[in-house]
């Protein structure tokens, strides 16, 4: 809900965070700690992912649900202009193969193992996904 976002505005300050949730009440505990810690890079809204009207360099969620799903509603908040060293894209937390999901897909994506990271159990099956969004390509 937003929530892990946080972590990512106190480790990259110099980054901007929007962080996007349609739960009004998670946005409210997200906002209390964003006050809290006098966080000045990020802000909170209240809105389902797809209904978000502005552009970023990158969309960070976890698995909410299938991938290409998620990248249909997604991929159009993708700025055009790459500023970045990393082409501008997703990143997406999932469990299981998500190079299934994306077997049939266009898309240039690489899949990141969490447990090379982290050692606990929950991470054992959890992978980050990145897809390259390069605007020339996308059909809408």
């Amino acid at each position: 809900g937003g929530f892990p976002g946080l972590p990512l505005a106190v480790m990259f300050p110099d980054c901007n965070f929007t962080l996007v949730d349609s739960i009004a009440k998670k946005i409210m505990v997200v906002n209390s700690v964003i006050e809290s810690l006098k966080l000045k890079n990020c802000i909170a809204v209240c809105e389902r992912m797809e209904n978000v009207k502005s552009r970023f360099d990158f969309v960070v969620s976890r698995a909410v649900t299938s991938l290409p799903k998620y990248i249909h509603w997604v991929k159009s908040l993708i700025n055009s202009e790459n500023s970045n060293s990393l082409i501008n894209g997703i990143l997406y937390l999932k469990g299981g193969e998500p190079e299934e999901e994306l077997k049939d897909s266009a898309y240039d994506y690489s899949v990141y193992p969490v447990k090379k990271y982290f050692s606990e159990d929950f991470f054992e099956t959890k992978k980050v996904v990145y897809i390259k969004i390069v605007p020339s390509k996308i059909k809408f």
